[in-house]
């Protein structure tokens, strides 16, 4: 069902607010083909009531021949400020950045948040932006969770159908994404709720087994048959299994990059209001996932680039594997069990 322009005005204002905006304050908001119409027309009333000095850039779509898929995932290469030195200043220049085309992964990117620039990313249709309004218990429980992942020094994942899988940590910093803007440089994404690290660099290994349920991103899709993937010295060595084993194969190779195969970042949701069912209620282009990604006690691991975490790893390929049932521990101990966040990392 579709929101109103009043709530998704309101809806802004909240995040807007969490992300200390202040009257005066120079926000650009950066658009394509792709940004929502509602999202954007909203977002312009909520700044001027805000008191905001709002500016538009609107940027060409790339990489659409390179891509399988219209997701704005699909491909993590070139974005359209690469080489645009006016339109990188402009950011550059701008208290907040509100990105409603996605810029991911980008050294761009890295470089506007270097500047103290603050980023949030905002792609998902208006009635999913609405239904998953960031809250200051949002970041806290986050926040929380954070802080414990920081302190270990290794991640093993284990679940009933046969995952196996040990992650020595310490190498890369934790990326916290609560939903909202807070502090200079930050950038993070509405909606979201969840931590992530990456392993020390050649070190995972062990066995992941995807169940029936569990869900591939970009392709949007849960998976229906078990495929279980072999992991050694950081990369996925191989795939087996059956229909959906062959087609997450096939498009990984489609890459032709061995670095499409690293493990990528690691991690868990925490957001309760995120659902695993909504996927199946979206046309695919409609969504890239964010319910997937954040829901509560799923484990959240990926393939492709580590650059966000300061790698130097930028394959074009990146795969988010949201799954359910997983135990997750650090250094022996679980903050995940059998799908559920154990109490100690959740609101009482």
């Amino acid at each position: 069902m579709a929101v109103s322009d009043t709530q998704m005005i309101d809806a802004w204002k909240q995040v807007l607010t969490l992300s200390q905006l202040k009257a005066g304050d120079i926000v650009t908001l950066l658009t394509s083909d792709g940004t929502h119409p509602q999202t954007l027309r909203t977002a312009l009333v909520a700044l001027g009531q805000l008191g905001a000095r709002a500016n538009r850039l609107e940027l060409p779509p790339v990489n659409g021949e390179k891509s399988l898929s219209r997701d704005p995932l699909a491909y993590l290469g070139s974005t359209p400020l690469s080489g645009n030195r006016a339109a990188i200043a402009a950011l550059k220049e701008s208290d907040l950045v509100l990105d409603l085309m996605t810029l991911l992964f980008s050294p761009e990117q890295l470089d506007i948040l270097k500047s103290g620039t603050r980023i949030l990313l905002a792609v998902e249709p208006p009635e999913i932006l609405a239904r998953l309004v960031p809250t200051e218990a949002d970041r806290a429980r986050v926040n929380r969770a954070a802080a414990r992942l920081e302190r270990a020094r290794e991640m093993h994942v284990t679940s009933a159908a046969g995952t196996d899988l040990r992650c020595p940590l310490g190498d890369y910093p934790v990326i916290q994404e609560y939903g909202f803007v807070d502090q200079p440089g930050r950038w993070d994404h509405w909606p979201s709720g969840f931590v992530v690290t990456w392993a020390n660099e050649g070190q995972a290994h062990g066995t992941v087994v995807l169940d029936r349920g569990d869900i591939l991103l970009p392709q949007k899709c849960y998976v229906q048959t078990p495929v279980r993937l072999t992991v050694r010295d950081g990369y996925v060595t191989a795939i087996e299994g059956g229909l959906d084993a062959d087609l997450l194969r096939d498009y990984m190779d489609a890459f032709d990059d061995p670095e499409s195969y690293a493990l990528s970042h690691v991690g868990w949701g925490l957001q309760k209001r995120a659902r695993w069912s909504t996927l199946a209620l979206y046309d695919r282009e409609a969504t890239i996932g964010m319910d997937a990604r954040a829901f509560e006690g799923n484990f959240l691991w990926s393939t492709g680039p580590n650059n966000e975490a300061g790698g130097d790893r930028t394959a074009a390929c990146h795969i988010d594997i949201p799954m359910r049932g997983c135990t997750v521990f650090l250094d022996g101990e679980a903050v995940v069990r059998d799908g559920r966040v154990v109490e100690q990392e959740a609101d009482a």
